[in-house]
This record gives structure tokens, C-alpha cells and sequence, in this order.
């Protein structure tokens, strides 16, 4: 299924300096977010180019997923700070609209409509995007219940699937309106190697039809084999940013996940 038209972007978006030529279709600039005394996201700045992937890693509490609550809008927004999608200023915006305009993200904990078949629960997902007359929705679904591997599941309860058919579902449902900008929390955590390896074909898939997409995993060998940047978080603040090789060799980011020996592991996966 083509995506939603995007002509009028490059007047309105930044070209992303680190990819000659590209064009950012996010840019956060300066966010914060503090709760009480504890600042979870401290002065943070970066951008997304069109059809990149652009990981984000960090150790356990370093803001990754506070981060992209104030992106979504889900469920607070930030204390100050600037977040730009696809030319529109989204910072104060509600979630749906934010939604609306082609941005759609996924949660670490799976959660699904039990009683629903799969082809249903991405049916609600279609709901809530672009307003599409019937047929055009149904196409919508067919494709990406394809897209996703869930075609012979579509019949089958949601709730009866297991973890990683969960987990595509979820996924299913957040691109089933295609949206320019996909942020994925933590898609891989608790599956097996082959489960894994299947992940990465995904993402490649999404991907190639068009999508940006922001990946936070802790799989480290997943993340640095399937971006094109790294970007690396430590108690709240933007640690790192480059290549998935000159980010395993930065002595910041060993440090913080070595204890300042050796270096991040980015050769596996066909990474």
C-alpha cells in the first residue's frame, strides 16, 4: 500500500548534517523532563532523516523510554524543549493528532484486545489514522497483516498468540496506517535467537516501505547491526551519536556499559 503523500516536506524540514542530502522528518531540540528532584531527560537534541533508522541505547533508567513519551505525547509532555515532525511543531499537541500525522509507536509491555481476532485488533488500529473508506481499510489490514507474518494467524483470538505473534501484532497495529515515523520501545526483549533474527528482517521491511523508524532495544548486536545511527543515553542526557562502529569504540559509552574495557559488541546477527 503506498504511503500518505509527503510533497511539501523539503520546504518545511532541515537536512540532517550527518546524512548528506537527507531531509529530517523529526527534529527534538533541547527537551527536559524532570519529576521532582530526578531529571529523566536532560537537555537532549537530535534529528531522524526520511527512511533512516536511528537506534537508541542506554543502561536501564537512562531516559530512553522518557524520551519517547514527550515525542508521543504519551502520557506526559516535556517541561521545555522543541519537538518538530514532518514540519509541524508537535510538542503541545495531543497524542491522537500527533497520531494522525503519521507518527505511531510501540510499548515495552505487549497488551492486546484478548478477545479480538488478530485481524480485528489491527482493525482498531486503522481506526484511529487516516480516514479511509471501507474497502481501503480492508486493503489496509490485508497488507499488513502480510507485511508483519500474521496472515494465517488473522482468524486466531490475540490473546491466544504467543510472545513474539504478540508482538508482531502490536506492531501490526501501529503501521497499519502507515505512519512516516515508526518508534519502536524494546521489540525484541524475550525473544530467541531465530525470533531475533526474524525482528531484523521486520524492521528491514518496514523499512524499505518507507518508513523512519527509532529503535530502542538492549540487544545490542540487533541495534547496532540494523542502524544507521546509534545514539546512546546515560542518566538522561545524550552520552553519544555517530556510526554504529565509532559508537562501540567511544571510551564514554564503554565506560557506561563495560566499566571502561573492551568494546560494545556490534558483530553479531550479520551485524
Amino acid at each position: 500500500m503506498p504511503l500518505p503523500a509527503t510533497r511539501g516536506l523539503a520546504r518545511t524540514q532541515p537536512k540532517v548534517a550527518s546524512i548528506p542530502g537527507a531531509l529530517a522528518v523529526l527534529e527534538v531540540e533541547g527537551v527536559r523532563k524532570a519529576f521532582g528532584s530526578l531529571l529523566a531527560v536532560d537537555n537532549v537534541s537530535f534529528s531522524v532523516a526520511e527512511n533512516e533508522v536511528l537506534g537508541i541505547a542506554g543502561p536501564n533508567g537512562a531516559g530512553k523510554t522518557t524520551l519517547f513519551n514527550l515525542i508521543s505525547g504519551l502520557p506526559f509532555a516535556a517541561d521545555r524543549g522543541r519537538v518538530t515532525f514532518a514540519g509541524t511543531r508537535i510538542e503541545a499537541m495531543a497524542p491522537h493528532r500527533i497520531f494522525r500525522l503519521g507518527l505511531a509507536r510501540t510499548f515495552q509491555k505487549e497488551a492486546s484486545f484478548a478477545k479480538l481476532t488478530v485481524e480485528q485488533t489491527v482493525g482498531i488500529g486503522a481506526t484511529f489514522g487516516r480516514r479511509l473508506a471501507r474497502r481501503d481499510r480492508l486493503r489496509a489490514i490485508d497488507a499488513t497483516l502480510e507485511l508483519l507474518d500474521l496472515h494465517r494467524e488473522r482468524h486466531q483470538l490475540a490473546g491466544s498468540l504467543p510472545v513474539f505473534a504478540t508482538k508482531r501484532l502490536m506492531l501490526a497495529s501501529a503501521v497499519v496506517n502507515r505512519p512516516k515515523l515508526l518508534m519502536l520501545d524494546e521489540p525484541a526483549s524475550g525473544l530467541n535467537a531465530a525470533e531475533l533474527a526474524d525482528v531484523r528482517r521486520l524492521i528491514g521491511r518496514l523499512r524499505q516501505s518507507g518508513m523512519s523508524i527509532i529503535l530502542i532495544e538492549h540487544i545490542l548486536p540487533l541495534l547496532f547491526g540494523i542502524s544507521d545511527r546509534v545514539m546512546v543515553m546515560n542518566f538522561g542526557r545524550k552520552l553519544a551519536e555517530g556510526p554504529p562502529a565509532e559508537i562501540a569504540r567511544n571510551p564514554q559509552v564503554i565506560e557506561a556499559y563495560l566499566g571502561g574495557e573492551g568494546k560494545v559488541p556490534i558483530n553479531v546477527l550479520g551485524g
